[in-house]
């Protein structure tokens, strides 16, 4: 057998295989390399508004991976992958993220007890990764993060050879990669409209092209940058000497079951549900794989780390006094149920950004509201979270917003506290319909949403953002700087006043049959003297409607116009 590869050069025994410690340097860079492009992937947005974040969801799931793939020390691949994917899928944001992160919970699963693999072994891990990725989504589309994935992997396996190694496989896998994304305009047609490559795709090149730097040793520059949020500032005053302990302490932590103290595979994580009941509230325990995270508010942590390190040792622990959070977490855990009350039967939970949309969602109903939306996505772990708030039986979920769903699905898949519904509400509109019309007296989940999913498909939304540069689309010309109205994808108009492109946009909406009633949220940048000018231009326009304005302090939008 030769020692040079097909391009004459040397082979280094060591390049044969991947192990932990390599794989973990290649997640790192990575990571990087998505950190170091994440703004250049948000801008490959198909609408020419500031909303694009396929970029820093996708850069915060790996960064959750690379997270809790440091905590642990292995060098051994099947370990190193289990941890990073475990760390993705909790961390997922958007749908791009949870794709990423079922490619990446596939290739974990195709390196089970794989301490070490060869470029075989690693191909047909990457292949595993592809099809659950493509599992999913439950409508899979060609020209998307998908088939870049799919075309990558087919390339690079079709090439191995006996000389193969693991750098001439990534090698193959990120030229591949490169050459599929350029050819996602020629699947989708509003790629091809926009003028960009799909953003989903082109996020998972960076990470495939971090990989592959590391394992020539290029280096990678970012700058620097981090798409992490900075904790905020704590305000200890909230607890001082004189201060008696009222709330206890917010006490979370991965917990690695061990061989040597239980048996993994058959472990019930009741038994510490039940005896956190004992000492706790708000309590969230589930087992993936065998990690078992544990969210429970108590007096005395120190009891609860006792008693679970009984079943294995922490891989991360937390645990705050939550007198001295932020005055809003402790309003939150004002609000939350008695764990002694019975549960209600139905719950709710909502996805909504800008405190007047929030007060607004939890007025006609929301028991929590996840902080969230466009450029700024929740993760699986905060869903889960949400969910340990509300004490029903059952919970309905409204994402509002087609970017959120499956992080939503996902987490509802995980938390088994409750029947957890996600109701696949697109936009806030759909939600706000929705939620306003769920039928509490229900016999059955069923019937109990079957009002708001009738109710939703006769509510329009359409919305007002600024424009980020020049573009042509639905036959409407777009100078950057302008103001954005649309519907969903479709452009209704592009005007230099906001106030003219909602009016345009109401027309628009009001065009169709039966439409009487409008909710309009204004954002932010709205002043007072607009929403008057836009109040009294609708009016003008439909003497007969209804028209309610609500300051809803959202970002990206300066309207968010609901019709029904």
């Amino acid at each position: 057998m030769s020692n040079m590869d097909r391009n004459g050069i040397l082979i280094d025994e060591s390049e044969k295989f991947l192990d932990g410690s390599l794989f973990a340097k290649m997640a790192q860079g990575g990571a990087a390399q998505l950190r170091a492009n994440a703004d250049e992937v948000n801008n490959l947005n198909v609408f020419p508004v500031p909303d694009g974040d396929t970029g820093d969801n996708m850069s915060m799931t790996i960064e959750s991976g690379v997270a809790a793939m440091e905590r642990i020390e292995s060098s051994s691949l099947a370990e190193v992958m289990a941890a990073l994917s475990k760390g993705m899928l909790m961390g997922a944001r958007g749908n791009s993220g949870v794709i990423l992160s079922q490619f990446f919970s596939g290739m974990a699963k195709g390196f089970d007890q794989i301490d070490r693999a060869d470029a075989e072994a690693v191909g047909a891990a990457l292949q595993v990764g592809v099809k659950q990725a493509y599992r999913s989504v439950l409508t899979p589309t060609e020209g998307t993060i998908l088939t870049v994935a799919r075309e990558a992997v087919e390339y690079a396996v079709k090439n191995l050879n006996e000389e193969s190694t693991i750098r001439t496989l990534f090698a193959d896998l990120t030229q591949e990669m490169y050459t599929s994304l350029q050819r996602t305009p020629e699947l989708l047609a509003v790629l091809r409209e926009a003028s960009v490559v799909d953003s989903g795709g082109a996020g998972l090149f960076y990470i495939m092209e971090g990989f592959n730097k590391v394992l020539i040793g290029e280096e990678i520059t970012d700058a620097g940058t981090s798409r992490k949020a900075a904790a905020p500032a704590v305000d200890f005053s909230g607890f001082t000497e004189d201060s008696e302990m009222v709330y206890g302490y917010c006490t979370e932590f991965l917990l690695q079951l061990q061989r040597s103290k239980v048996d993994t595979a058959s472990f019930d994580v009741a038994v510490i549900t039940e005896f956190l009941q004992t000492i706790g509230d708000s309590i969230v325990a589930f087992k993936d794989g065998s990690i078992v995270k544990v969210h429970v508010h108590t007096m005395t942590p120190d009891k609860v780390l006792g008693f679970c390190r009984r079943f294995g040792e922490f891989l991360t622990i937390k645990i705050e006094n939550m007198s001295v959070q932020h005055s809003e977490q402790i309003e939150a855990k004002k609000e939350e149920p008695e764990v002694a009350a019975p549960p209600k039967k139905y719950g709710t939970v909502a996805v909504a950004n800008g405190a007047g949309i929030e007060s607004t969602f939890k007025d006609i109903g929301v028991d929590f509201v996840v902080k969230g939306g466009q450029t700024n996505n929740p993760s699986t772990e905060d869903f889960v979270n949400a969910f340990s708030k509300v004490n029903a039986e059952h919970i309905f979920v409204f994402p509002n917003n087609g970017n959120i769903i499956m992080a939503a699905k996902q987490a509802a898949s995980i938390y088994d506290k409750a029947e957890v519904h996600v109701v696949e509400s697109k936009d806030l509109g759909a939600g706000y319909i929705g939620i306003a019309s769920i039928n509490p007296e229900a016999e059955t989940p069923d019937e109990a949403i079957a009002g708001s999913l009738e109710a939703m498909q006769f509510v329009v939304t359409g919305s007002v953002s600024n424009a980020i540069r020049d573009a042509d689309m639905n036959g409407v010309h777009i100078t950057n700087g302008d103001h954005i109205g649309f519907i969903g994808k479709e452009i209704i108009a592009s005007c230099k006043e906001k106030v003219d492109a909602a009016t345009a946009l109401v027309d628009k909406m009001f065009a169709g049959p039966d439409k009487f009633m409008v909710t309009v949220f204004s954002g932010k940048d709205a002043s007072a003297e607009e929403n008057e000018a836009l109040k009294a231009k609708i009016a003008e326009n439909h003497p007969d409607a209804e028209i309610y304005f609500v300051d809803g302090g959202q970002e990206i939008y300066s309207y968010i116009i609901i019709a029904e």
